[in-house]
């Protein structure tokens, strides 16, 4: 996870197709807009983080008058995947312009009775909007837009349900947290004790047989690099692969680090119980196979976010750096 927030911005990079990418800092992911034909409804790839909710929707609003006018209207939001970061604007966008809210299959049906013991918002402690699910997009069936289908591929690893997009006309990839311009997203399925690491590498072999030329990922600017982003990609996962411990606290500071970046800030004695309570983070100790109590362990990757300087401390308070 990067370590600084930038400003979000309106960012349309040179690449072909219909589309405005709002690149967001890291709290929340990167929101695509597909804009339709004329008359047609736009609909929006992934929704960002609650905290940032009703910036997403002004971000949303100017991007669609941008393209298409006063008139223009978002139709659907859709997910690519259930983490906090990526559907927390659902409940908000669904209330500002009538959007209808896509979710992949998987966990479906745990997102419409809000479990939250199925969704990672309470295994992670992280925040998350309750939102009504109004579809499933379906791996397999295409998602028209504006004259084009944008295949919807399954893309297991980051997250056992995640999906990416493709429009191979212009060979753009909406791929999430499967790739990013320098690896992807921690690999949560290798911290529960199922696999993982073999999904992420089928992933990215999947992606490599497609003809991409550009990628807009979850998180980091558009790049069209597709071969060197994958072979950094691949060299992080056979690190991964080779030192899963590594993986597992390294997935542990992201954890915390995402935590502050929600709140800001936090007493020592409010973060240090949330440490030893938020079950991910049990879940990272045991995958590193690390003994002793938890909060030992939490206070170790405090103490290691604090000296490399991604978190501050100020008497008795951490705050987000």
């Amino acid at each position: 996870m990067s370590t600084h927030e930038p400003p979000p911005s309106l960012n349309r990079p040179a690449m072909p197709g219909n589309l405005t990418v709002l690149e967001r800092g890291w709290l929340s992911s990167n929101n695509t807009l597909l804009h339709g034909l004329p008359g047609e409804p736009a609909v929006l790839v992934d929704s960002g983080h609650s905290v940032h909710a009703a910036q997403t929707e002004v971000l949303v609003r100017h991007a669609l008058q941008a393209a298409g006018g006063p008139d223009a209207r978002l139709g659907r939001v859709v997910n690519t995947h259930l983490h906090s970061d990526h559907c927390g604007g659902n409940a908000r966008l669904r209330q500002a312009f009538g959007a209808a809210v896509w979710v992949p299959p998987g966990l479906a049906q745990a997102a419409r009775d809000w479990d939250e013991s199925r969704l990672s918002h309470q295994p992670t402690g992280q925040i998350c909007e309750r939102f009504t699910v109004d579809a499933v997009l379906q791996p397999g069936q295409p998602l028209r837009v504006g004259g084009l289908d944008w295949q919807v591929l399954a893309a297991p690893g980051h997250d056992a349900h995640s999906v990416v997009l493709f429009e191979p006309v212009h060979g753009v990839l909406l791929s999430a947290d499967a790739l990013w311009e320098n690896g992807f997203g921690v690999v949560f399925p290798e911290l529960d004790g199922e696999s993982g690491f073999q999904e992420v590498g089928e992933v990215l072999d999947l992606i490599e047989r497609l003809p991409v030329r550009w990628v807009v990922p979850g998180h980091g600017a558009p790049f069209a690099d597709v071969a060197g982003a994958l072979q950094r990609a691949r060299a992080r996962l056979a690190s991964h692969r080779a030192e899963p411990s590594r993986h597992a606290r390294h997935a542990g500071k992201v954890l915390l680090k995402y935590h502050l970046m929600e709140l800001g800030s936090q007493p020592l004695d409010a973060l240090r119980r949330w440490g030893r309570e938020t079950p991910l983070t049990a879940a990272t100790q045991r995958a590193a196979g690390v003994g002793g109590s938890v909060q030992d362990w939490f206070d170790g990757l405090l103490a290691d976010l604090l000296a490399s300087g991604a978190l501050r401390r100020d008497g008795e308070t951490v705050f987000d750096a």
